[in-house]
């Protein structure tokens, strides 16, 4: 058992919400919380902080890990978490104009410029929707004893499940693999990639222009993430 505080209560909410939803699912389990406090004791995974280690099949296993937490997600009744729509809207959005406009991306403003005309075409598809871990980084999965995913510390949204592959296409592991994961993620999910793609090409946008603004060591890396969908993309992101 670990115990796990969290700083904003909203958060400890929002997490806690939607751990109740994913009870059984490939997921941590909550032992005892105490709203109170904004603490809870949760199940400690593969014996030790970290969990253990993948046995293999890694990507094939956490796709079918997500896949089993959006089914869990349609068929419980929803917790009161933010909505996709408004996360899109309210926040991803409006940071990516605002660094548009003050950051100064010299070549690659051109790029940017392009991406950013796809923005209002994202579209969510009402038969997808679903609780959303929405923070699909590797290190937010770790490995039972058995080897199987886990899925933590999720920053949980309500909306369509083509967010969640495309962050984990983008993110799970910046650069590598890419391709291999939206073709995986199209196949155990079912949404074609032309509906996960735009979802990505956005997110790879947020994530370029933080990590310009901050000077991260990974921007080449997400650079050429976002240069490579902007490619594959006829319409040049519009």
């Amino acid at each position: 058992m670990i115990l796990k505080a969290w700083y904003e209560p909203l958060r400890y909410r929002h997490e806690i919400a939607a751990l109740t939803v994913w009870a059984g699912g490939p997921t941590v389990d909550v032992i005892e919380a105490a709203d109170d406090l904004s603490v809870a004791a949760l199940a400690l995974v593969g014996g030790q902080p970290g969990g253990a280690g993948p046995i293999g099949c890694e990507r094939q296993m956490v796709a079918a890990a997500i896949q089993g937490l959006h089914s869990l997600g349609r068929l419980r009744p929803r917790p009161d978490v933010p909505s996709l729509a408004h996360f899109r809207q309210e926040v991803v959005v409006p940071r990516i104009r605002q660094r548009l406009h003050s950051l100064d991306l010299g070549p690659w403003k051109t790029l940017v410029e392009e991406a950013c005309e796809g923005l209002p075409a994202l579209r969510e598809d009402s038969t997808r929707v679903t609780v959303l871990h929405a923070d699909l980084y590797r290190e937010n999965v770790i490995f039972d004893r058995g080897g199987h995913p886990r899925l933590i510390d999720p920053h949980p949204l309500v909306g369509d499940a083509a967010f969640d592959w495309a962050f984990w296409t983008v993110y799970y592991d910046l650069e590598q693999e890419v391709a291999d994961r939206l073709a995986t993620a199209a196949r155990i999910s079912r949404v074609p990639v032309p509906e996960i793609a735009p979802w990505c090409r956005a997110l790879a946008l947020d994530g370029f222009l933080y990590y310009w603004e901050i000077d991260d060591p990974a921007l080449p890396k997400i650079a050429k993430v976002l240069s490579s969908f902007m490619a594959s993309d006829p319409e040049g992101g519009r």
